[in-house]
């Protein structure tokens, strides 16, 4: 009598643990919503011929800058320079992020003056100065850190 193939039991690999299995230290520290894993792999791996071109791209993506205003939002600061605070950029969002990615694209981005002010030092009468960014220079920023 000859055994069906349905009554063999499937080879399993050598199970791990969950979690036990070695994490490069750029998986932990990445933002999923930026980098893809296959950016995140090629960037571990490296590229054919070992020479990266340009990472500026990474920058003006859509995704990019509305990663970056959402970390601007979360600190809810005074607005720059422009008067244009959180809450009004946020007003116009598409806009004013195809606008700004249309200008980095374009290299014709320049970002505006910092607005300073002077704050209070804890415990003293003395003051120190804070510059305070626009908006959309804060997310140009913000976006090449994640890009």
């Amino acid at each position: 009598m000859t055994r069906h193939t349905e009554d063999t039991p499937a080879a399993v690999p050598l199970a791990q643990q969950a979690g036990t299995a070695e994490v490069h230290p750029l998986w932990v520290t990445a933002k999923p919503c930026v980098w893809t894993t296959r950016m995140l792999t090629t960037l571990i791996n490296g590229v054919e011929g070992g020479k990266w071109f340009r990472l500026y791209d990474k920058v003006f993506s859509d995704r990019n800058l509305f990663t970056a205003f959402q970390q601007v939002a979360k600190n809810d600061g005074a607005s720059g320079v422009d008067h244009v605070s959180v809450h009004a950029f946020a007003q116009q969002i598409p806009e004013n992020l195809w606008q700004l990615s249309d200008s980095l694209k374009a290299d014709t981005y320049r970002p505006q003056a910092i607005r300073r002010v002077h704050i209070p030092k804890p415990g003293t009468n003395e003051t120190r100065p804070l510059g305070i960014p626009t908006v959309a220079s804060y997310c140009t920023h913000y976006g090449r850190l994640l890009g």
